[in-house]
């Protein structure tokens, strides 16, 4: 069913005029005013999206039984990304500030946020999936939380050392840099099942590492494979950082008397550190995404939800999954954004 069926008059009249306004305002000179006027309209239509998709769930659920329950089709995905695209667009072509962008972001979360919490999408049946599941929604929120958080914590204590090393030795380095690479090349299903069988034997081996919760299902080779597929950003970001110092500064700081470990330390590291925080960024976002898939081998996360819904041809479960993963990567995307602003670093 076509959204100017359900979705009120008023509505429609609303998205249509912002439509008009950002078609006129795309025909102005492009400024910085200009862009920030456009941004302001992409998340009003996008707010209206939202709100117009709502309303007409609440329309169409009116007077039917109290398990009736609307799913949104394709179009409204199609329609609702619009807007999102043209901000992603729009931020590279006007050159937004760290911080803008990272308002932006926040701002369409806080829309999406406000309008759930406000009730306009009680009848929508994503919602109805999560009334349904909110407790097991909850622990399964927190238990992916875990996942990434842990494999985050891990990959710089491994990857720094390893980036280091591979910054001073050169043949150590290329020949790293290409084990990571294949590590890379290995689908993320494949390498959680590669780890059963071992992380099992070992379990069974060891009392002790049993008792501690290494076993060949789990959060164990969830956390492992997580790791490993986030080295390679990593390590690769610090030796590119390392390499882009120059050689005149590392000169005048042995002028200055320091040893090479003061040099490292004092120097290096604080002029390579916005490459090695971008790294860490691609890190972050991609273990979100990666720990769906983390829910195969017993891991749980909001995996679980996806693979449920996609056993049951349930998309309206499978997107119960989907869309927070998505707004965590997007928040956690916006957090590196301003630590590794020259703002934040400075």
């Amino acid at each position: 069913m076509r959204l100017a069926d359900v979705a009120s008059p008023g509505v429609l009249t609303l998205l249509i005029a912002t439509g008009v306004a950002l078609l006129s305002c795309s025909l102005l000179a492009q400024s910085r005013p200009v862009a920030t006027v456009i941004a302001i309209l992409l998340l009003i239509a996008f707010a209206e999206i939202l709100w117009a998709a709502g309303s007409g769930a609440a329309s169409l659920a009116a007077g039917k039984s109290p398990g009736a329950r609307t799913s949104l089709g394709l179009g409204f995905w199609l329609l609702a990304s619009a807007p999102v695209l043209c901000l992603v667009d729009l931020a590279q072509q006007a050159a937004f500030r760290p911080t803008a962008r990272t308002m932006v972001v926040l701002a369409g979360v806080a829309i999406a946020v406000g309008l759930i919490a406000g009730g306009a999408f009680d009848n929508v049946s994503v919602m109805r999936e999560y009334r349904a599941h909110a407790d097991t929604f909850r622990a399964e929120l927190t238990r992916h939380a875990v996942l990434v958080v842990t494999a985050v914590a891990i990959v710089p204590l491994l990857g720094l050392p390893l980036g280091i090393l591979g910054f001073r030795r050169r043949r150590f380095g290329e020949r790293l840099l290409s084990a990571l690479g294949i590590v890379q090349t290995v689908p993320s299903v494949a390498l959680f099942g590669l780890l059963i069988g071992p992380l099992t034997s070992l379990g069974q081996a060891l009392p002790w590492a049993g008792a501690i919760g290494i076993a060949g299902i789990g959060a164990t080779p969830a956390v492992i494979a997580l790791v490993l597929y986030g080295l390679l950003p990593l390590v690769r970001n610090t030796i590119a950082g390392l390499e882009a110092v120059s050689p005149a500064v590392i000169d005048a700081a042995r002028g200055n008397g320091m040893r090479d470990r003061q040099i490292l330390v004092m120097v290096t590291l604080p002029l390579a550190l916005p490459v090695i925080l971008s790294g860490l960024r691609i890190v972050s976002v991609q273990t979100v995404g990666l720990a769906v898939v983390a829910a195969l081998i017993g891991a749980g996360g909001l995996g679980t939800f996806v693979f449920q819904g996609l056993g049951q041809n349930a998309i309206d479960l499978v997107m119960l999954g989907v869309l927070p993963t998505v707004t965590f990567a997007l928040a956690v995307d916006a957090v590196f954004a301003l630590f590794t602003s020259k703002g934040a670093l400075s």
